[in-house]
């Protein structure tokens, strides 16, 4: 078994049911301690390649997933392998669709989608979660 992040790492968002996830914005520097086992780069191009396991999900700043349904089993993936591994997920500035998967991601964990917005600005970025589109997908996300 693989451990999972630390709560003193950077960008790490402890769900209520415990399991960690790491967020973060790919322009910053990888932060100092161990990288992911795996990894959902949340990007409208292809992201570079990094030597760990790691996913594309298709995904222009500042809108949605260009294929919801996949979406929706990425992040179901992401919060399986979170119980086990380090997971992050990732777009270029580490809120706006980062703070989004995060907050699907705290759905599937229980917390109510009309409340996983403001759970995830509260624990992982005041400014997650940027657009009123993003945050009418949150509301809308069922696990």
């Amino acid at each position: 078994m693989i451990e999972t992040w630390n709560t003193t790492d950077p960008g790490v968002l402890r769900l209520p049911s415990g399991r960690l996830v790491r967020g973060r914005g790919l322009r910053r520097p990888l932060p100092a301690g161990p990288p992911p086992t795996y990894a959902v780069y949340l990007l409208g191009k292809q992201p570079p390649q990094v030597p760990w396991q790691a996913r594309w999900l298709r995904w222009p700043d500042f809108r949605l997933p260009s294929d919801r349904a996949e979406a929706r089993r990425v992040f179901r993936e992401a919060w399986d392998r979170s119980a086990t591994e380090r997971i992050e997920l990732a777009c270029g500035g580490g809120r706006g669709r980062t703070g989004t998967a995060l907050a699907c991601l705290a759905v599937l964990d229980g917390v109510p989608a009309d409340r996983a917005v403001e759970y995830v600005r509260r624990h992982y970025d005041r400014h997650a979660v940027e657009t009123p589109w993003q945050k009418r997908y949150v509301r809308h996300f069922s696990p």
